[in-house]
């Protein structure tokens, strides 16, 4: 397994061990103690979560306030464009992204820990997407920002996406900067 990181704290690419002949492919989505000692991810996981989207569809960019949630992020079908954003305003970082490209084909897995924002964006002509995370999801708990702040300027390989009617109305970074 090798593990890279990104401009951003604790945001690390996991690229794991593909074994693959003529046969096809094996590999470990996840080993508890091999990302405990190898990746760092000494949180349990509570939930695990799988969407299937069309090629332009965005989703994010979410979080939760009070109860963040860390993420394992793969895709098991189809290629996406997947973002992470740092949305505490105390970070020297606060309002950078970082994004890598998750497909099938590269077997590539993103770490987010809590406290970031997360979104994608599906580049093949469908996406499953699948993740783990750290805590439930509670959709009172929910924020985010819009996809394209000018701020956080992500640099999305679209220019109009589709979103849902909630991602296209959330705040932009300065907007829940200022929120308690």
């Amino acid at each position: 397994m090798v593990v890279v990181e990104t401009t951003l704290p604790g945001v690390l690419i996991v690229e794991p061990d593909v074994f693959r002949d003529d046969r096809g492919f094996f590999l470990e989505t996840f080993h508890a103690r091999r990302y405990r000692e190898e990746v760092g991810i000494d949180l349990p996981f509570v939930q695990d979560n799988h969407s299937r989207s069309r090629k332009g569809v965005l989703r994010g960019m979410h979080a939760q306030r009070q109860n963040p949630q860390g993420k394992l992020i793969r895709v098991s079908h189809g290629e996406v464009f997947d973002v992470a954003a740092d949305i505490n305003p105390a970070s020297p970082t606060f309002g950078q992204w970082t994004a890598v490209v998750l497909s099938e084909r590269n077997a590539k897995q993103l770490w987010i820990p809590p406290g970031y924002a997360h979104g994608f964006l599906v580049i093949s002509d469908t996406a499953d997407f699948e993740y783990k995370c750290t805590d439930y999801y509670r959709p009172d708990d929910e924020i985010g920002f819009i996809w394209n702040d000018p701020d956080a300027a992500i640099d999305w390989p679209v220019n109009e996406p589709v979103v849902s009617e909630k991602d296209g109305r959330l705040p932009t970074l300065r907007q829940i900067a200022r929120q308690p």
